[in-house]
């Protein structure tokens, strides 16, 4: 089996897109390889893949690519070569300077400042949300390559954007005001069910197990939980944390849940740790943390495909690959969810 995995950084001062392949063979081995690089004109901050068509297929390869700049760019995986996007959101369209100042005039409905957070609708495969620090998330539709939707309840940098998995037209957004916002894109003048969070958020993700459920990483080191029917008898007063765990030493920069196991959380943090939880009950306990040697963790996602491999990047700018079933308490805990190939890790 081949698994693609995209990752996006600076090099040398040069922004680039890397393309890299895992294979995995039938002993269990795994052979990293890098693919191809592509030149970025800004420094990127986030990526969603998608394979809705966007050049006459039924299905592509693509990645959306969020920057410093107010554009999103939408790149063909598929095309070694390839030098420019085949379709970008937004962006400047002109600037003019007079004298010593300069005005920048931007495209109907763009961003206006960096784009700092990225989801793909997997159900409503045309729809791409975006977060960005102009304290707006918008909704693109990806067959016209306009916006139709923006958003505009944060009062701070929006850092994080997720549709929910059972209900897609649901989306959550966290923001650096310490909420978070539930928003039905069914009831448009709905302004959306406002949550509480004890620190600036730095990601968030539903849990694809249970359309309820969701959690936020903060910048002080913690996650919250939280429970959407907490707030259907009174959604002025928003969600109220199931629990809050005490995850790492600094911020904790991403998440990711297992999408075979049940209450599998990954955690990743600036404290250059990558650890493993489960969430049973509401009572988190650590399974298992790792120092990948990443540097300070800013990416952590497990493969739809092999779901218990993780993927990891950081500051040094390399990608890792952690085979978590490999953990004894990984493999005690969820191998029942990993369709036989735990039965071979937890004999004897």
């Amino acid at each position: 089996m081949q698994l693609l995995f995209v990752r996006v950084m600076r090099m040398m001062s040069v922004n680039c897109r890397h393309v890299c392949i895992l294979e995995e063979f039938e002993d269990g081995e795994h052979n990293l390889f890098s693919h191809h690089d592509i030149i970025l004109p800004a420094f990127p901050l986030c990526t969603a893949w998608l394979d809705c068509s966007l050049n006459g297929g039924d299905k592509g390869n693509f990645v959306a690519v969020g920057s410093m700049d107010p554009a999103i760019e939408i790149w063909d995986l598929d095309v070694i070569d390839e030098v420019q996007p085949i379709m970008v959101l937004g962006g400047i369209a002109k600037k003019k300077k007079k004298g010593k100042k300069s005005s920048v005039k931007y495209k109907p409905d763009s961003h206006t400042d960096s784009v700092l957070g990225l989801a793909w609708n997997k159900t409503v495969r045309k729809y791409l949300a975006s977060a960005s620090a102009d304290t707006s998330v918008k909704i693109w539709d990806l067959v016209t390559g306009q916006c139709f939707s923006t958003k505009k309840h944060h009062t701070g940098k929006v850092q994080a954007v997720d549709w929910n998995k059972h209900v897609p037209d649901v989306l959550l957004s966290g923001s650096f005001d310490h909420s978070v916002v539930l928003v039905d894109m069914r009831y448009p003048s709905h302004t959306g069910i406002k949550s509480e969070v004890a620190s600036d958020v730095e990601s968030l993700a539903w849990d694809p197990h249970d359309q309820h459920s969701f959690v936020v990483s903060l910048e002080d080191g913690t996650v919250q939980c939280f429970d959407v029917r907490a707030a259907a008898s009174n959604p002025a007063s928003g969600c109220k944390p199931c629990f809050t765990l005490h995850a790492h030493d600094k911020a904790v920069s991403t998440v990711s849940y297992n999408p075979a196991a049940p209450k599998m959380l990954a955690t990743g943090s600036t404290d250059k740790t990558v650890k493993l939880w489960d969430l049973a009950n509401n009572q988190p306990s650590c399974v298992a943390s790792r120092n990948p040697k990443a540097g300070a963790v800013f990416s952590i996602s497990f493969s739809e495909d092999s779901p218990f491999l993780l993927a990891i990047g950081g500051s040094k700018g390399s990608l890792q690959i952690w085979d978590t079933l490999t953990e004894t308490g990984v493999a005690q805990r969820f191998g029942k969810n990993s369709k036989g190939k735990a039965d071979s890790k937890t004999e004897g």
